[in-house]
């Protein structure tokens, strides 16, 4: 029971209160900074409002993350490598937001820089996997427990697909108040609940991951005070994927994080079909959330969809382990 409470409770409380203590101090200073979103004027129109919304607001649980992470890191070691990924790529987002909110520079990171950064802190995370001897790249199929599934050759360009796809997929899940937390928040419990069955070290780290975005969700559900920007989403895909890795778990993403998947096929196939048909849609907006927005639904609406489908199918997911 005590280790429980050290290793599960713990964290979740700490990061969980530093978020939610951090949240009525760093938003009024955002808001003064004019740290603001800006509302794309083609998407949805019940959007315009949120122009001016504080963003960059992922640092309220990265904080809260990072918190647990000294506590725990020392006795903790599956937790450096997750953490790394985490961090590495909510910098790449926190260089994006910075550039468009900060400098005003309306595109942000080009797209071939957002990529280079993901594929510098990718690359970085498989040389730790792979010199350290810490874990094996084999991975867990989905309803055989038993069997193991290995690409030799294929493992890492696998990896570096499942990793920035995952943390690109997270990334387009954040366009809702509320949406990227709640269904991440999910994900976290499943990783939580894995690593809790198999003893891993890795433990703290999801469930401080869970907490803190209970903090956060205090003040980004609808109407959100604060959004999580580029510098938390990508950091919450870094997050998912490197969970993933350290427990055997990539083939498992689909189900589990079905909807990072939808929302980034809805948009690669919308650009696709838009330039090969020569102008028709396949969705009315892309990402998919957008679509069924503009198919009459509210945003509480599609949050509460998406994250109870991921309730689902992480119920689903813990079957098949």
């Amino acid at each position: 029971m005590s280790e429980m409470m050290d290793t599960v409770v713990l964290p979740v409380l700490i990061s969980f209160g530093v978020s939610a203590v951090l949240g009525p101090v760093v938003i009024p200073y955002l808001r003064r900074l004019k740290i603001g979103q800006t509302v794309r004027e083609e998407g949805p129109g019940s959007h315009l409002k949120k122009n001016g919304t504080p963003t960059m607001g992922g640092i309220l649980f990265l904080a809260g993350v990072a918190a647990v992470c000294l506590v725990f890191g020392k006795d903790s070691p599956d937790i450096v490598p997750v953490l790394f990924l985490m961090l590495g790529f909510g910098l790449v987002g926190f260089l994006d937001d910075y550039l468009k909110v900060v400098l005003r520079r309306s595109m942000g990171l080009r797209p071939w820089q957002k990529f280079l950064g993901q594929a510098a802190v990718t690359g970085v995370f498989v040389l730790y996997l792979m010199e350290s001897g810490h874990t094996d790249l084999t991975m867990r199929i989905p309803f055989l427990p038993t069997m193991r599934l290995e690409l030799g050759a294929l493992s890492v360009p696998f990896l570096f697909l499942v990793v920035i796809g995952t943390a690109n997929g997270t990334n387009f899940t954040d366009g809702l108040d509320g949406l990227a937390g709640s269904v991440t928040v999910l994900v976290a419990v499943f990783f939580s609940a894995i690593a809790i069955g198999t003893g891993s070290s890795l433990t703290p780290l999801p469930c401080a991951v869970a907490g803190g975005l209970l903090g956060f969700l205090l003040f980004n559900v609808y109407p959100a005070s604060v959004f999580m920007g580029d510098t938390g989403s990508l950091a919450l895909g870094g997050f998912v994927a490197g969970c993933a890795y350290m427990l055997h778990l990539p083939l498992f993403l689909p189900i589990v994080g079905f909807v990072y998947l939808a929302e980034v096929l809805s948009v690669i196939l919308q650009v696709g079909y838009y330039r090969l048909s020569g102008g028709r849609r396949i969705f009315r907006m892309a990402p998919l959330h957008h679509h069924f927005e503009l198919c009459g639904w509210s945003e509480t609406r599609v949050v509460a969809v998406f994250s109870i489908l991921t309730a689902l199918l992480c119920l689903i997911a813990l079957a098949a382990y």
